[in-house]
């Protein structure tokens, strides 16, 4: 097996190596003039099952060279080409919502698919999709950050109270809870706009001596966070710390969570970012030796 670091990505190549005993090289780019790339795997890949690792957040940029280095180590005889992107782009955009969209969810799973064999990835933004199979062809595994929050939680917080922001947080939060032999609950949430959503606390407790924790798949304007935060504090609970997986965060998003008056915010190591306290790599590792397994069946060695 290879490791292949997509550009910004060295240490989740070399973390992934380590843990899988093998050895990793970095993806090398070349831009010319005319806004054309040229990428360069700098290792052997004849007979080695190729893994890309990078995650996809800022997508564009990043797809194209993804697609060059998996056709180039195809053609170089790689026995299988993978990806492991803890972040999935263009997962929530999972439906018409007007004549004339594209439903991106969709169209990139295609994308992808034509040139891997194998994804595995964190937490995918499934909601109207039950899961990676109903659009992704090729073997996937979605890995759950669920069990490394909880250690985290354990770890760090006293008597934490588990809240989601919204109703589709319900399963995951629950979970996190359970592991974490803590109490939780649910916000209510209306989306007024891609910047402005109104949110409501259904279930008032009471939580006496309780540290509100907000749990959210994906921070990215914070604003769902704030709006949980002021519901919160407004109800007389404590200053919450909030945790996400997937640090998108816009350039104001960490402030106005500051000044909403969340004491921490801790996110999975999913993208980098200076609020990465929970690392996953172990999981992901485990993730990529079942399923580079599983895409060997039916194919010869």
């Amino acid at each position: 097996m290879l490791i292949v670091a997509l550009p910004g990505e060295a240490r989740l190549a070399g973390r992934l190596a380590r843990l899988l005993r093998c050895g990793w090289s970095e993806l090398r780019l070349h831009r010319f003039p005319d806004g054309e790339t040229l990428v360069r795997i700098d290792a052997p890949v004849m007979g080695r099952c190729v893994v890309l690792a990078g995650s996809l957040n800022q997508p564009d940029g990043k797809t194209l060279p993804l697609l060059f280095a998996a056709d180039a180590a195809r053609e170089l005889g790689a026995s299988r080409v993978g990806l492991v992107a803890p972040y999935l782009a263009y997962m929530r955009q999972d439906h018409r919502f007007n004549a004339g969209e594209a439903v991106t969810s969709r169209s990139y799973a295609r994308l992808l698919s034509a040139s891997l064999d194998f994804l595995v990835t964190v937490d995918p933004h499934l909601h109207r999709w039950r899961n990676l199979g109903d659009i992704y062809p090729i073997r996937t595994q979605a890995v759950a950050a669920a069990p490394m929050i909880a250690r985290w939680l354990r770890s760090h917080v006293d008597h934490p109270l588990v809240i989601g922001p919204d109703q589709e947080s319900g399963q995951w939060v629950a979970e996190v809870a359970r592991l974490t032999d803590a109490p939780w609950t649910v916000l209510g949430k209306t989306r007024l706009g891609d910047r402005d959503v109104q949110v409501t606390l259904a279930d008032g407790g009471p939580w006496p001596g309780k540290t509100p924790v907000l749990l959210d798949d994906i921070i990215s304007t914070g604003q769902t966070l704030v709006a949980a935060a002021t519901a919160l504090t407004q109800a007389g609970m404590a200053a919450p710390l909030c945790i996400g997986v997937h640090a998108l965060f816009d350039s104001g998003a960490l402030q106005r969570l500051q000044d909403a008056g969340v004491t921490r915010v801790v996110t999975c190591d999913t993208i980098s970012h200076t609020s990465n306290a929970i690392r996953l790599a172990p999981l992901l590792a485990r993730a990529v030796l079942a399923v580079s397994h599983h895409s060997t069946q039916g194919k010869p060695p």
